[in-house]
């Protein structure tokens, strides 16, 4: 197969250390700490059968998948156990109940201290697996971002997604002329070579117990920034 001129081909070369990194697991989940560059699911090639699930199926058999994280991105990920855990969580993603927080490290100074981006998105089918804005035909998606730190020629942001789009988080901060350094699909060079990775971790999940309906919230520590963040509010 012939490779466009400077792209380069896609070695799967998962990290083997941690092998598996849990944060949380009962009779009905677990919550895992995904490591950058691990695939969330098992792919189609023989390659790709190592991914976070086929990892927690080692130890914990009846696991199975709910939401996903980019193979880039790290953090938290949680599984169901059993069937009606399955759809107990499926259910709260879907009707938008689960909290999510994340941090990027990106491109340029932001200027404004916190904002929302509403730009609707949609798969980019020439460059698949690349999403792109889309005014007519995209879908809605909402980005809460607050500023933390301001540097040289990057800033540090907290991000609140509302919607869980594919890509969602990195095409939302490059339309604002911000990309995630690091970011190997949607940065220009400079960014893109500034980090050994993509600077995007998801830090917090909260979510309700499917079997005792608590609020409970998961964390894991943003392995890219000297930063310390106030635990998310569970809801009342």
């Amino acid at each position: 197969m012939n490779m466009p001129p400077g792209k380069k081909p896609f070695i799967y070369n998962p990290p083997m250390k941690p092998y598996l990194s849990l944060v949380h697991y009962d009779n009905d989940i677990v919550v895992a700490n995904k490591q950058s560059g691990l695939l969330s699911v098992t792919g189609i090639q023989p390659a790709h059968k190592d991914a976070l699930i086929s990892r927690v199926q080692k130890v914990l058999p009846t696991a199975t998948v709910v939401h996903r994280l980019d193979m880039a991105t790290s953090g938290i990920m949680v599984m169901a156990l059993n069937k009606e855990a399955h759809r107990q969580i499926s259910r709260q993603f879907q009707d938008r109940l689960t909290k999510k927080r994340y941090y990027a490290r990106v491109d340029g100074i932001v200027a404004e201290d916190e904002g929302e981006v509403t730009l609707p998105l949609i798969v980019d089918w020439p460059n698949r697996p690349k999403q792109k804005v889309d005014h007519e035909n995209g879908k809605p998606s909402l980005t809460y971002y607050r500023v933390i730190r301001r540097l040289e020629n990057e800033t540090w942001v907290e991000l609140l997604p509302v919607t869980g789009r594919s890509h969602q988080l990195r095409v939302h901060m490059l339309s604002i002329g911000h990309p995630i350094l690091g970011d190997r699909l949607y940065a220009h060079d400079e960014a893109r070579d500034r980090a050994p990775r993509l600077q995007l971790h998801a830090e917090t999940l909260i979510l309700q117990h499917p079997a005792s309906g608590q609020w409970q919230r998961f964390t894991a520590h943003v392995p890219f920034m000297d930063y310390r963040p106030e635990p998310l509010a569970l809801p009342e």
